[in-house]
């Protein structure tokens, strides 16, 4: 085993990433002027009297996300147009200048409140790139000025849980280019909200590479730190976009950012996870003539499932109309999600069988294989040092019908599984019906109607001592 590898293997996720992680499915609110204007992206010329979401209901936003299944709401609080959905000091270009309770609202405060209240989690998505600031492009005057509305997000609102750059920079008003300084964001998010990842353009959570759901066979969490060190992106450019082209020619489901080959020549890697984000329409904001192409149930479930099942989170875009409400067709469509996905994982039908294993450390009670069934996230299987193939079997007590299956790796002490299989004995042998690569967070597999009572996971190539914390076995109804 080379140290490269060794080193991958003892990786770890800090306490907020493993919070993050357990939020699984999570929404995006893409809302400003450019829901009123019928545009994508705003140049900071439209008039903040063109806001006025008269039927405004954070409320049913909220109650929308959960009944979906989400845990949490990270809102564009302020998109490239510069567009404030809260009162800030710092601009005109805000609420306070807008219709929509007579210049008396603030949209960041009633989302906040009512994720409060509805029980799940607060995010914001606030671009660095501000097409109507004056002194955008005047690098230490402008940088000033976003770490004030920074700070004005991260002190008045309650805890946020996500701070969102997509790191978008293009000239300003004036013609000139701004250079953001990373670190002194990333300072004060840490110093205000300790508990909030900084995602995309941060240290924390990376972006999967593409807006349309699409994930990875092998979604590795550790990966090399030069994915995120912006001062070699910013001095190699070059270097960058031929890693950039070179990754893009290859298919989606076949790209390995994190296996063998792709960390052999590293020196330093990094815990930086992967989230899949697309929009449950064509368009990130609200256009009446998308009303009719909201995604397909069977098109979100396969995101569902790449990304959730996949080692990601996924982050799915719920665009608000003008009247500032989710759209009925938008909110029919992920409560099937939210509804199906339950109805699948409501039963775990491995729970209250047995487990066997081929080995356990030390025959020690703290790392059994019954603690890969007993409900517990935090207990985990595994074997001695040095095994890297092992086998753990389940009896199910009787015999079911199952067609999902679900591993989940202990992330708590690093990713390690790189190949596996899934068994069901037939009666006269054992019958492999899946097998995939990663696990990592959580792997889910989805295969054709299978009846047994017992079933094995077959380990077959580990970076050092698998881990596994949780197993399942479901039935998805029909039709899915």
């Amino acid at each position: 085993m080379t140290d490269i590898v060794f080193q991958a293997a003892n990786v770890t996720p800090s306490p907020r990433q493993v919070a993050w992680q357990e939020l699984e499915f999570i929404a995006f609110i893409h809302f400003t002027v450019n829901s009123f204007t019928n545009r994508e992206w705003g140049d900071g010329t439209a008039d903040p009297s063109g806001f006025n979401p008269t039927e405004f209901d954070a409320a049913q936003w909220v109650n929308i996300c959960r009944d979906a299944g989400m845990k949490m709401l990270v809102l564009t609080v302020k998109h490239h147009d510069g567009f404030c959905l809260w009162p800030s000091r710092f601009t005109d270009h805000t609420v306070r200048n807008s219709p929509w309770k007579n210049g008396r609202g603030d949209i960041v405060r009633e989302v906040a409140d009512a994720c409060r209240e509805g029980g799940i989690k607060f995010g914001v998505y606030v671009s660095p790139w501000d097409r109507h600031e004056p002194c955008y492009g005047d690098s230490p005057v402008y940088n000033d000025f976003f770490r004030n509305q920074l700070r004005e997000l991260l002190t008045n609102y309650g805890p946020v849980y996500d701070v969102w750059f997509d790191g978008a920079c293009g000239e300003g008003p004036n013609g000139k280019m701004q250079s953001y300084d990373w670190d002194s964001y990333y300072a004060l998010i840490r110093e205000l909200q300790p508990d909030a990842v900084i995602s995309v353009l941060g240290p924390d959570v990376r972006w999967c590479g593409n807006e349309a759901g699409e994930t990875r066979a092998s979604e590795w969490s550790v990966v090399p730190a030069r994915m995120f060190d912006q001062a070699t992106i910013a001095a190699d450019s070059q270097q960058a976009e031929h890693d950039t082209a070179a990754l893009q020619a290859i298919p989606w489901h076949a790209q390995d950012l994190g296996g063998r080959d792709a960390i052999r020549n590293e020196s330093e890697l990094m815990w930086f996870p992967a989230e899949t984000n697309t929009s449950i329409r064509p368009g990130w904001f609200y256009h009446p003539d998308q009303d009719d192409k909201v995604k397909s149930l069977a098109h979100l479930l396969d995101v569902y499932y790449g990304s959730v099942g996949g080692n990601s989170v996924f982050l799915l875009n719920l665009p608000p109309d003008t009247r500032g409400l989710i759209h009925e067709n938008d909110a029919r469509r992920v409560r099937e999600l939210g509804a199906l996905i339950r109805a699948t994982f409501r039963h775990n039908l491995a729970a209250g069988g047995t487990a066997t294993a081929s080995e356990v450390r030390g025959d020690d009670s703290a790392y059994a294989a019954s603690n890969i069934i007993d409900g517990n996230k935090k207990t985990y299987w595994s074997p001695e040092d040095g095994t890297t193939a092992a086998t753990i079997e389940f009896d199910l007590g009787e015999e079911r019908v199952f067609n999902r299956a679900m591993l989940q790796e202990q992330i708590r002490v690093g990713q390690r599984i790189e190949s596996f299989g899934l068994d069901v004995w037939d009666g006269t042998g054992w019958r492999e019906i899946a097998k995939a690569t990663t696990v990592g967070y959580k792997r889910l597999l989805r295969f054709d109607d299978v009846r047994g009572r017992r079933v094995r996971v077959r380990i077959l190539e580990s970076r050092v001592c698998p881990t596994l914390s949780n197993f399942g076995l479901f039935h998805a109804p029909s039709p899915e």
